[in-house]
């Protein structure tokens, strides 16, 4: 892999990047597609990463099927796998990681202990193998996204982070490799989560008083009306946090932007999902 990036750079060809865990679905293939359109070379990687599961979490039965996967590539226009083996990633010996404070330790940081560190460790050596000029990654994660711009701030790595608008179904439910796990049942009752941020978002964005009125728009508010849609699952965490910082406030002001996060669980499928919206 680094053998043929190395020749694309050395004849100034720009490479696009779509980190995944496989197991693609419309969400990866949006991914790509952007990605194809905007760089000549577009590596995929395929690789379940044990760093980040917990002790308790799916890394075993998380679904895999390479060929199908390499399908959807081919057919989106990404032009290279990447699928290392675990053992080619964290040979015997491994002993470095990435750790990032402030923005990794809350939400899903502080309910995945590790979480964070393991994803930051695998995307920095992915980052050095495959020498991307941009990289792709889906809003689904909005954590994620910002846990790895903040790595590639503090590292200086050369690398353009794009995070691409998430991709639903028609329904609303966000296209996870999860969804997979959903009998009948758990899937209608999954929509819940995009009900509970659309109600929010359309809140804030249509309050019935003008904020100047009202001066401020109580945190407790937001996140009552997000609860209050959410009663077919079994809520984690469902908050309004600054956008950029992921800090939770009493109150929100004009001109900010508000991230509304939700984790939440239909029976034993934990799912996320959130919208990212601006009080005016």
């Amino acid at each position: 892999m680094q053998d043929i990036v190395s020749d694309a750079r050395a004849e100034r060809v720009d490479i696009g990047f779509v980190p995944t865990m496989g197991s693609l679905h419309g969400g990866h293939a949006e991914l790509i597609k952007v990605s194809s359109m905007r760089h000549s070379l577009t590596v995929v990687s395929v690789f379940v990463n044990p760093l980040q599961f917990g002790p308790s979490e799916d890394f075993g039965t998380y679904p895999r099927n390479l060929d199908s996967d390499v399908r959807m590539i081919r057919e989106h226009g990404g032009t290279h796998v990447f699928a290392p083996s675990a053992e080619e990633m964290y040979p015997q010996g491994f002993a470095t990681s990435i750790h990032i404070g402030g923005i990794a330790k809350e939400l899903e940081g502080a309910g995945r202990p590790g979480h964070f560190d393991g994803v930051a460790t695998v995307v920095c050596k992915l980052f050095n193998t495959v020498m991307p000029t941009e990289a792709f990654f889906g809003q689904k994660d909005y954590q994620q996204t910002l846990v790895v711009k903040q790595m590639v701030a503090d590292l200086a790595m050369p690398i353009a982070i794009n995070v691409v608008p998430t991709v639903r179904e028609a329904d609303g439910l966000a296209m996870s490799s999860r969804n997979a796990y959903l009998n009948f049942e758990e899937r209608n009752r999954a929509t819940s989560l995009f009900r509970a941020l659309t109600r929010a978002k359309e809140f804030i964005e249509n309050l019935e008083a003008p904020l100047q009125k009202r001066k401020a728009l109580p945190r407790l508010e937001i996140e009552a009306l997000m609860q209050a849609a959410l009663q077919e699952v079994s809520v984690e965490y469902a908050v309004a946090v600054d956008a950029a910082t992921l800090q939770s406030r009493d109150n929100y002001f004009s001109g900010e932007k508000i991230a509304l996060l939700i984790a939440a669980f239909a029976g034993r499928t934990r799912l996320i999902d959130n919208i990212v919206t601006e009080i005016v």
